[in-house]
């Protein structure tokens, strides 16, 4: 491993009651429910043994919640960075995708065909979110080289670093988990992103702790 590389572990925040109903969050604030408090404390035995020297999470307090739990163990604070929220929606947020489809039938198409250039009114493009939250995932992990840190943020933020990891075309189609609370595991240097492993959920499946009704 070249001395100078980040160890990055990327998490999606846990489950919210709009993540249940398969609405929109984006910049929506919505809090984790008790699932996703649930998968939040699973987390903290998960990383427990991980030689973590900082916590970053996006600003929304879905993020922050997630990771609060396992940076207190590790004695770390959460740093709130703005660059790795989720995709502002604009006028598709709070919608489930059936909604959008009914009202905005050409734009749901443009969206379902991922077209980098398209945003929902008063939101971003697809372009201009990727650009932003890898750079600000990037500039993160320069501040830590031959560290380890945890960056806790959102579906459409850890689908972008995938790609940039594995070098992916914004518009090739998904084909890999982006899993609430899962374990991602990336490694950033100089040259960019690279990936080590994604998707590790099994903490989640462990009865150590009791899941909520």
């Amino acid at each position: 491993m070249p001395l100078e590389a980040t160890r990055i572990i990327a998490i999606r925040h846990g489950e919210t009651d709009w993540n249940a109903d398969t609405r929109i969050q984006g910049h929506t604030d919505i809090p984790l429910n008790a699932h996703g408090r649930w998968q939040a404390q699973c987390l903290t035995q998960a990383l427990a043994d991980e030689p973590l020297q900082a916590v970053y999470a996006s600003d929304l307090g879905r993020a922050v919640e997630t990771a609060a739990a396992f940076a207190q163990a590790a004695g770390l604070p959460v740093q709130r960075e703005p660059g790795l929220r989720e995709r502002r929606f604009g006028c598709f947020e709070g919608l489930r995708f059936d909604e959008i489809e009914q009202r905005w039938p050409e734009d749901s198409l443009r969206w379902r065909r991922r077209d980098p250039d398209f945003g929902p009114e008063g939101g971003e493009t697809l372009r201009a979110f990727y650009d932003r939250c890898v750079t600000a995932a990037a500039q993160l992990a320069a501040r830590h080289p031959g560290q380890s840190i945890a960056l806790v943020s959102h579906g459409g933020v850890l689908d972008c670093l995938y790609r940039a990891a594995t070098r992916l075309d914004l518009q090739a189609p998904r084909t890999w988990q982006v899993g609430n609370a899962a374990v991602n595991r990336l490694l950033h240097t100089p040259q960019g992103f690279m990936l080590v492993g994604w998707s590790d959920d099994m903490h989640l499946a462990r009865p150590a702790l009791d899941e909520p009704a």
